[in-house]
C-alpha cells in the first residue's frame, strides 16, 4: 500500500571542483546537505552535476544523495536520484528512490519524492511503499 509523507526541508549547496571541465563547457559540480523535516526527520548528503546553455532558461542537472532517519516512525537509510531539465523556464524533476537502496526497517522502499519550492521555502511530498509487514502503523 502506498503511503504518502509532507514536511519541509532545508538545503545547504556548496560549489566543488568540476575537474577537466573547461568555463565554456558551462557545467557544474556541487555539494548538497539537507534537512528533512515532518513525517521524513532525517539528513542527506550528496552531489549534483549541472549544466548551463546559452538559451536563457534551458539547463539540467542529476544529482545523488543519500538520506539517514526516520520516515513515518521506520528507521533506516535510502538513496535519492534527481534527474531535472529546464526548458525555456518550464521544469520537468523527477527524483526517485534508488531500487534495492533501502536500509534497516526502509528495506525494500521504493518511491517518487516531489520537491516543492513556494516563496523559497522547500517542500516535499513522498509517495512511497515498503514491503507487506514493513507498511506504518
Amino acid at each position: 500500500m502506498r503511503q504518502i509523507a509532507k514536511g519541509a526541508f532545508d538545503v545547504h549547496l556548496r560549489p566543488l571542483p568540476f575537474e577537466g571541465a573547461e568555463p565554456e563547457w558551462k557545467l557544474g559540480r556541487m555539494s548538497i546537505d539537507k534537512q528533512f523535516s515532518g513525517d521524513l526527520v532525517a539528513t542527506s548528503q550528496g552531489q549534483m552535476l549541472s549544466a548551463m546553455t546559452d538559451t536563457a532558461g534551458s539547463a539540467g542537472y542529476v544529482a545523488i544523495e543519500r538520506v539517514s532517519g526516520v520516515l513515518n516512525g521506520k528507521q533506516g537509510t535510502f538513496v535519492l536520484q534527481h534527474n531535472g531539465f529546464m526548458n525555456r523556464g518550464v521544469p520537468a524533476l523527477s527524483v526517485a528512490v534508488i531500487p534495492d537502496s533501502g536500509t534497516g526497517e526502509l528495506e525494500g522502499l521504493e518511491g517518487d519524492f516531489k520537491i516543492i519550492i513556494e516563496g523559497g521555502k522547500h517542500r516535499y511530498e513522498f509517495s512511497y511503499g515498503l514491503p507487506h509487514g514493513k507498511a506504518p502503523r
